[in-house]
């Protein structure tokens, strides 16, 4: 069987019009009528039911529509493999990521990426919320968090801690706190997921465990707002070190608490099921775990 033919077939049982899925492909609607007609010859079976206004998928095109899917995705992975053997990545990455890790630190990544690899065709989701891997039509994300799904394949990408920090400019206006529970006096910028507020902030010295509640009069669901709010002047945040990380390096914020560690925050490279693992995700995975450590060694 032809595999172009195969691929028509799946794209007129999810477009519904022999004229749609041609047009997609690049080919005559005559032609594309004339390639399923072939298929069905070949496989002695009906696989659409049409009529002036309407196409409709038979049971038995329902049926072998499955084993196409799988088929040509077996074929697409088998071909990725072969690419890589010979160092060719190639195929589409459809990535989300965080929204301060995203804009601040992994964009420059992946032009890297996208710059070595001309072949690699990218899109990019960026924010917080949790990525529906179905409906936002995403292959892998990057979080900070354990993953709660025990079926998605993670991958650990880097761990991080979490600090508290400040502009140079906030500091001298209101001072420096000394001690986790001296940020009670202070106006403290909050990030928020969905409608869980982030308002509690743990510190550990000597084995010690300070947990403060915090307030201030601004909250964002966008963790790259809160950082901006804090270089700005407008209060204390607190986040992780990766995120800080070109921050910490031009002096834009301070690090505060220096002697109290948070406790250890992870970010991982998770993809819904061992399909989605080609060739492209694992350099994308591994060029993750060198970028993060090279940064993180600097701090």
């Amino acid at each position: 069987m032809n595999t172009s033919d195969l691929a028509l077939f799946v794209r007129t049982a999810d477009t519904g019009s022999i004229t749609a899925s041609a047009d997609q492909l690049g080919i005559t609607p005559a032609a594309a009528s004339a390639a399923l007609k072939r298929l069905e010859k070949q496989l002695e079976v009906q696989l659409f039911i049409r009529s002036t206004r309407q196409l409709r998928i038979t049971s038995e095109g329902e049926r072998f529509l499955l084993y196409c899917r799988n088929a040509l995705d077996s074929l697409e992975e088998g071909k990725a493999s072969l690419d890589a053997m010979r160092g060719k990545i190639a195929g589409e990455i459809r990535l989300s990521v965080s929204s301060d890790l995203g804009r601040n630190i992994v964009l420059p990544w992946l032009d890297e990426v996208m710059e070595e690899h001309p072949e690699l065709s990218l899109h990019l989701s960026v924010g917080d919320s949790l990525s529906d891997f179905y409906l936002d039509r995403v292959d892998v994300a990057l979080r900070y968090g354990e993953p709660e799904d025990s079926s998605m394949v993670a991958f650990q990408i880097a761990t991080v801690n979490r600090i508290a920090f400040a502009s140079p400019e906030y500091l001298a206006k209101y001072g420096e706190p000394m001690h986790p529970d001296e940020l009670r006096d202070h106006n403290c910028l909050r990030y928020l997921l969905g409608s869980r507020a982030f308002d509690t902030w743990e510190f550990m010295k000597d084995g010690e465990r300070h947990k403060v509640q915090v307030k201030g009069n601004r909250e964002s669901n966008d963790a790259d707002i809160v950082r901006r709010w804090a270089i700005a002047g407008k209060g204390i945040a607190f986040k992780s070190s990766l995120d800080l990380s070109a921050d910490l390096r031009a002096g834009n914020i301070v690090r505060l608490l220096p002697e109290y560690e948070s406790e250890p925050l992870s970010a991982w490279l998770l993809c819904p099921s061992r399909k989605q693992v080609t060739p492209a995700i694992l350099m994308l995975r591994d060029l993750l775990r060198e970028k993060c450590a090279e940064v993180l060694s600097e701090l």
